[in-house]
């Protein structure tokens, strides 16, 4: 069972997805990842991407805590349904849409993405079946599409390599949960 931790919405339940396709971030990451972004002030009116969404609940969360915005996008048909009803259970409490999901592939969302969008925060977990090549194809997708200050987090398997960053992203923090390891991203200084 997973939950909205803090917020608006801070103790409720969410739907999560049958099945093994998703692995839902455990809440003592979802805890610590959370405490570090409120840390970095990204949050409070943050324009949010979670790409690679399955449940939405990262995206939620984030929109719980005081996102004004929040795109979940997943390809999945049984994963973006979960997300919808998460989203939906979100935005109920807040009264207004700040979560909206977007059921495509990753890389063709980004395709499409209105040129001068402009994300706060990126939160990438992709499946473990996605390479190295492809979490760098997806971030490379992401030039001139953050905010000033942007933060970009992509959670792996800890017995995953670490990727080989595009010149334009520079890590600046990486933390291991157990089996779970998160990298902080930020736009190289020029």
């Amino acid at each position: 069972m997973t939950r909205i931790i803090a917020g608006a919405a801070g103790g409720s339940t969410l739907a999560s997805v049958e099945g093994t396709g998703t692995r839902p971030t455990t809440d003592r990451v979802k805890e610590a990842l959370f405490s570090r972004l409120e840390s970095y002030g990204v949050l409070h009116g943050a324009h949010v991407l979670d790409l690679y969404a399955g449940s939405g609940s990262l995206g939620v969360e984030s929109a719980s805590r005081g996102a004004a915005t929040v795109d979940l996008v997943e390809s999945a048909d049984r994963a973006a349904l979960v997300a919808q009803k998460n989203a939906d259970l979100v935005n109920r409490v807040l009264g207004w849409t700040a979560v909206r999901v977007h059921r495509a592939k990753v890389e063709t969302y980004l395709d499409r993405a209105a040129v001068g969008a402009a994300w706060d925060l990126v939160l990438m977990d992709p499946p473990y079946t996605v390479d190295e090549g492809g979490v760098v194809a997806v971030l490379a997708a992401l030039q001139n599409r953050l905010a000033d200050g942007a933060v970009v987090v992509v959670e792996r398997s800890t017995r995953s390599p670490e990727p080989v960053w595009p010149t334009w992203l520079e890590r600046f923090s990486d933390k291991k949960y157990g089996e779970t390891r998160l990298w902080f991203l930020e736009p190289a200084a020029a």
